[in-house]
């Protein structure tokens, strides 16, 4: 048997929801990682006095007991890891593991026992359930009945608010009331913070970015309390999770930060971190309001009762002492700038972004810490309103994605070298390599799913089949179209034909003076023309959606209980993603429902068709069609009136002429179409015959 055990996704039961993590078991100890917070427990091998091996929700578990009075659970093994754990407690730990049954009947009359943190309901000597002590907020009494508050969690679908337990009125051998014995059990190992005794130190007037506003903090040997003008906040140091001690890049102020989990909230707003924000010129002189022996006994070394210097140092000195927890501060990063930090915007927001030797950290609208751990990978990608800028993109495991913008661009080649030194996957690496010897950054964006713009192209394709479909329908008369354009664009049509097959005039400049007139009055009517709209039929079959949008409409809901508080935009994004991740048979079974959905569609317009109700809509289209044409040609006419009375009012030379030579050519060219069937010989004669004047005047 190896030195060492480990086991993935063991879950830790915590207020009613269930954070996954990494257990190990080796000879010194046992040590738990949850994968949301990154909390570790650690029990050393002396301490471990009690192993209990149970059925559970998530198959069996291990409950744990400490020579202390501290209490661990672990679910999520399986059956046959049982044998191995044992034979490894029994050679490293001298503890044996046993089977524990848990009660199933159901009842609801057993016995309360108070073991350590943890208040058990036993029936027959079995745990029916086990109430961890630590949750409850509040304990109050009634007549023979006790009722028990618990701290909600935020992340947990169904909270436990309350449970009242019935106590018998019985009197016990002294005396006592059960039901104030019962109480008073609960309460001395709850976390109910109550402020007995004095402060250790106070400080006056903090300024404090989350929650906004001045704060007084008075410092207890239990719990931190933040008073100010309208809200007072009582935070346990149990809740505490990091502390980080980051420097402003203006290189005068300093940021401390207080990570907590569970949140400290105020009505629905939830503060998971504690931003104070000092000057580095402040300073303070603190004492503690503790004898010399008590600060040495308690602190060992780490406090004196009398200190002073910058108020940040005191304040991060103290934290430190009383949470017992180490503060991080930034590495050996250096931006473009020199500064620890890189300013870019987050929501809308600016701020400041730290990368730490394991993690990043954003302060601080809103603060976000993501550990190394937890990260999927990163992506580097062009600003979307300047190429002055560049937006760094973080993707977790969990799914969820963090966009940081507006970063200047000369921070690129320190962050990038960075993210490479700390072994991070980069989505867009060996992409467009051109682009980012350039302009040292890449773009992602044409890699990247969008799900609008296949909605689009879809329904694009679906409406011009439709069209197609529906055009097929009318008839079409190439003839009649070409003599609707010969009107648009000429005033005289017979003159302009005439001329255009006569290919021997003698002066084309002439020619051209005479059709700049017209066109400008083609121009007028052009403007005038009335647009064409297409008559929806509301009684038509509706077209059938795409196998995407088949397969978002059963997902939304989905998505929206995985990912609460998500807006629409963020839905298409995050839905365009899992589409293009979706395997290939998942995808090819939505395809065929579409295919399936475009056949009914097929099969629907063809009967709405032969009902006669889409010939009818026809009709009507068509009729629509033919009486725009002849109002077109209403127009056309009366135009040409217009232009021939202002016409005859002056004539010049050249119209004259040209007007004469045009005339001939027609009236020639129709005597030689006449001739033409009699006798090819007389060609020359018929055509040197000038026109009378009715001829020259009907040619106008």
């Amino acid at each position: 048997m190896g030195d060492t055990l480990e086991f993935n996704e063991i879950y830790q039961e915590v207020k009613g929801c269930w954070n996954d993590g990494r257990l190990r078991f080796s000879r010194q100890s046992v040590v738990y990682k949850s994968s949301k917070t990154g909390k570790v427990d650690s029990i050393s091998a002396p301490e471990l006095s009690l192993a209990q091996w149970r059925r559970v929700c998530f198959g069996h578990g291990i409950k744990l007991a400490t020579s202390s009075g501290h209490v661990y659970k672990y679910d999520g093994f399986k059956d046959s890891d049982f044998e191995k754990i044992s034979a490894f407690f029994k050679a490293n730990y001298k503890v044996e593991l046993t089977e524990k049954d848990m009660c199933v009947k159901g009842w609801n009359w057993g016995t309360a026992k108070f073991s350590g943190p943890l208040l058990s309901f036993d029936i027959n000597d079995s745990p029916a359930f086990e109430i961890p002590l630590a949750n409850v907020s509040q304990c109050t009494t009634g007549k023979n009945e006790v009722t028990v508050e618990f701290h909600q969690n935020d992340d947990a679908e169904v909270s436990l608010m309350e449970m009242r337990f019935y106590v018998p009125p019985t009197t016990g051998d002294d005396g006592t009331d059960p039901v104030e014995v019962f109480s008073q059990n609960v309460l001395s190992r709850a976390d109910v913070i109550q402020a007995t005794g004095d402060a250790v130190c106070i400080f006056k007037e903090l300024q404090c970015l989350t929650p906004r506003g001045r704060y007084d903090i008075r410092i207890y040997p239990t719990f931190l309390h933040l008073h100010g003008k309208t809200f007072d906040y009582k935070i346990p140091y149990t809740t505490v999770l990091r502390l980080f001690l980051l420097p402003h890049k203006d290189q005068r102020q300093m940021f401390f930060v207080i990570s907590l989990d569970p949140p400290i909230k105020q009505g629905q707003t939830r503060y998971h971190f504690l931003i104070l924000l000092f000057s580095k010129d402040e300073d303070v002189s603190l004492t503690l309001n503790m004898s010399e022996e008590e600060v040495e006994r308690r602190f060992d070394g780490k406090l004196n009762k009398n200190m002073s210097g910058s108020l940040y140092e005191m304040v991060s000195r103290v934290m430190k002492a009383l949470v017992n927890r180490k503060i991080t501060v930034p590495g050996n990063f250096q931006g473009h700038s020199g500064a620890q930090c890189i300013t870019c915007s987050y929501k809308a927001s600016s701020g400041l972004l730290y990368p730490l030797e394991r993690g990043f950290i954003y302060v601080h609208k809103p603060p976000v810490h993501l550990r190394f751990e937890e990260i999927s990978c990163v992506n580097f990608a062009r600003g979307t309103t300047t190429t002055r800028s560049f937006d760094f993109e973080i993707e977790t495991k969990q799914g969820n994605q963090y966009t940081f913008s507006s970063i200047e661009r000369e921070e690129y080649g320190k962050l990038f070298d960075f993210v490479n030194a700390k072994k991070l996957s980069i989505k867009n690496r060996g992409l467009k390599e051109e682009i980012k010897a350039k302009d040292g950054y890449s773009d992602s964006d044409e890699d990247e799913h969008d799900a609008y713009l296949e909605r689009m192209k879809e329904e694009g394709k679906i409406r011009e089949e439709g069209d197609s479909e529906g055009d097929s329908d009318e008839s079409f008369n190439p003839g009649e179209e070409e003599d609707d354009i010969a009107e648009e664009y000429d005033s005289n049509a017979s003159e302009s034909d005439s001329e255009a097959e006569d290919g021997e005039s003698e002066d084309e400049g002439k020619k051209k003076k005479v059709e700049k007139k017209p066109k400008k009055a083609v121009k007028e009517k052009k403007e005038r023309k009335p647009r064409k709209e297409k008559a929806k039929d509301a009684g038509a079959p509706k077209r059938p959606m795409s196998a995407y949008m088949l397969w978002l409409n059963s997902s939304r809901e989905r998505i929206k209980a995985e990912n609460p508080g998500i807006s629409v935009t963020e839905i298409s994004k995050k839905a365009g993603e899992m589409w293009k991740q979706l395997d290939r048979g998942r995808r090819e079974e939505w395809e065929k429902k579409a295919e399936e959905a475009k056949r009914q569609y097929d099969k629907a317009v063809k009967e709405y068709k032969e009902s006669g109700r889409g010939a009818a809509a026809s009709a009507g289209k068509e009729k629509k069609k033919k009486g725009g044409k002849a109002e077109e040609k209403r127009k056309s006419a009366a135009e040409k009136e217009r232009e021939k009375g202002g016409n005859e009012s002056f004539k010049s030379k050249e119209f004259i002429s040209s007007e004469e030579s045009s005339s001939e050519s027609e009236h020639g060219k129709g005597k030689k179409r006449k001739a033409h069937e009699n006798d090819d010989d007389d060609d020359e004669e018929i055509a040197s015959t000038p026109p009378s004047s009715e001829e020259e005047s009907g040619s106008d």
